[in-house]
């Protein structure tokens, strides 16, 4: 019975050790991977850096009621432009009316009490001035004539008070922009310096705000110390849908300081908005042209594998270095190197390269997926080494 297992277990053990011996044999030669190569070369790139961004207005202010009462009117369409000083809401304006009369009246009747002492006053003046009346008199009708000219000034500060309460009973567009959805409906009550009626936004132009990092701050300082040109085409954006915009920007504004914890500062640039089609709290890419006009090194970006958070490319490298012309050994083939590379701004399908290759290297765009430092290499298809286009 020992036996029998003792069997049943050797046997597997005994056949892998003879096929794997059956199958030790020497390696063939290893495979040559076609590929396609790029002639590297310095060129002048034109690109975009982008930024994600957001569309605030420049001006935007929050409606609230400034006195107590029922909403009698609402005077524009939601969503609509409207113009400064437009009436949009009215509040019940039968008490601040009552009211306004009411010390419009007061002021009238104090001017003729002070007109009144006035003459009075001015009477007595004379008649003292002559010994024929008692000094107490007099006294008494200039203390008099004070109180009429401080009731005539309390009356008329009453007046500009139950005024401006009924002035504040109709509100108005502070400025041109465009008004939101109303948060109040006719008949509702509201309450002075709460109740939030609507909200008005400046709509042309508009503002756009992206971060940069404080290292790219002398930049667009210099940016913005060139001035405004309506020409110019610096600043340019995409929509949320990836649609270009047709108006460029201008810098308008670098926020006062640095983010300390990240090292980051705000810019705002101004887009024209003719069309409507810019909302506050849109979403956006900005693109800033860059200015960098010497000549870079330009890759197509399919050459570029990434590992590990690093890029790399393969450069094509002949393996027989400067042979004589009458050597009999084996005939040059080429190879693949491997190089570190540091990547600059992506232009269009293409990539500037910072370091890591130079002008005149072969590098291999097409079969990289297939390769390793030192893989034998053949030309599959001669292609043009085009030169990168402006993006």
């Amino acid at each position: 019975m020992n036996k029998k297992i003792l069997q049943i277990f050797l046997l597997p053990v005994v056949s892998i050790l003879l096929f794997s011996c059956s199958g030790n044999k020497p390696a063939g030669p290893s495979t040559t991977v076609p590929v396609n190569l790029y002639t590297v070369h310095m060129a002048p790139a034109s690109y975009y850096d982008e930024y994600p961004g957001n569309v605030v207005a420049l001006s935007q202010v929050d409606l609230r009621a400034e006195v107590e009462g029922y909403i009698t009117a609402i005077l524009f369409k939601e969503g609509e432009h409207v113009h400064k000083g437009q009436i949009l809401y009215e509040i019940d304006q039968r008490k601040y009316k009552a009211s306004y009369d009411q010390a419009v009246a007061n002021v009238k009747v104090a001017q003729s009490n002070l007109d009144q002492a006035k003459k009075d006053a001015d009477r007595y003046v004379y008649l003292n001035e002559h010994d024929a009346v008692a000094q107490q008199t007099l006294d008494h009708a200039l203390t008099t004539l004070q109180n009429a000219k401080n009731q005539l000034t309390a009356a008329n500060q009453d007046m500009v008070k139950a005024q401006t309460d009924l002035k504040f009973s109709t509100i108005i567009a502070p400025f041109d922009g465009t008004i939101g959805l109303s948060q109040v409906k006719l008949g509702t009550l509201v309450s002075p310096g709460q109740t939030i009626l609507n909200t008005v936004s400046s709509d042309d132009p508009m503002a756009v705000d992206f971060v940069i990092n404080e290292k790219q701050l002398n930049y667009f300082i210099k940016l913005q110390q060139r001035g405004n040109d309506a020409s110019d085409s610096i600043f340019k954006m995409l929509t949320p849908d990836n649609a270009p915009y047709p108006y460029p920007g201008h810098i308008a504004v670098i926020d006062r300081g640095v983010d300390p914890q990240t090292g980051t500062t705000t810019i705002r640039t101004v887009f024209p908005n003719p069309m409507g089609g810019l909302r506050a709290g849109m979403s956006c890419t900005v693109r800033v042209h860059n200015q960098d006009t010497q000549a870079q090194l330009i890759i197509p970006s399919k050459a570029v594998v990434e590992q590990m958070g690093e890029y790399f490319v393969f450069i094509s490298k002949d393996t027989v270095m400067n042979a004589p012309k009458d050597s009999k050994g084996p005939a040059p083939h080429l190879k693949a190197a491997q190089r570190k590379v540091q990547l600059g701004q992506a232009v269009g399908s293409d990539v500037i390269v910072k370091s890591g290759i130079e002008d005149g290297d072969q590098v291999i765009v097409d079969g990289v997926q297939k390769l390793h430092d030192g893989s034998v290499i053949m030309v599959a298809e001669k292609k043009p080494t085009a030169a990168a286009g402006s993006h």
